[in-house]
């Protein structure tokens, strides 16, 4: 019987975006100080040669990954969807030195989740999955994505 392990690792970044089409306040430029939890699950290492004895993957390797995918590109930066009116305003941020990331959604938890769940997989070693991911946008509100469900 294999031993499996769930491994989290928490991440935040500060990210703006604007909701294109939405009825509330949210269809205005705002931000949120983002708090993702990324999980990981697997059979630890049962090597003593290796370096990595006893991990399932070192907390290094996964931090490497995710700042990479998600933490990088999204810190600071303002996200709208390609189709959003806001995009004259997305072109002068841009040209004044702002950090614009133009995506194919709409730029909601649920579809950011989404899209990083999709970057993580893609870039996890082949010995691993990912479990589940939660994105907090504030302290009271997060969308949640697990593998299970897919």
């Amino acid at each position: 019987m294999e031993n499996k392990i769930r491994v989290t690792k928490q991440f935040k970044f500060e990210t703006g975006h604007a909701l294109y089409g939405y009825d509330g306040l949210c269809k205005n430029v705002h931000g949120h100080s983002y708090k993702l939890d990324v999980t990981v699950i697997g059979v630890p290492i049962d090597e003593p040669e290796n370096v990595k004895n006893g991990m399932v993957i070192d907390f290094g390797d996964l931090k490497a990954i995710v700042n990479q995918e998600i933490v990088y590109p999204f810190d600071h930066a303002t996200v709208l969807n390609v189709r959003t009116p806001h995009v004259e305003i997305a072109d002068e941020m841009e040209r004044r030195g702002h950090k614009i990331l133009r995506v194919e959604y709409q730029p909601t938890s649920e579809m950011m989740i989404l899209d990083f769940a999709e970057k993580i997989k893609y870039r996890l070693p082949k010995h691993l999955k990912l479990h589940s991911l939660k994105l907090r946008e504030t302290e009271t509100a997060f969308a949640e994505w697990h593998a299970a469900d897919h």
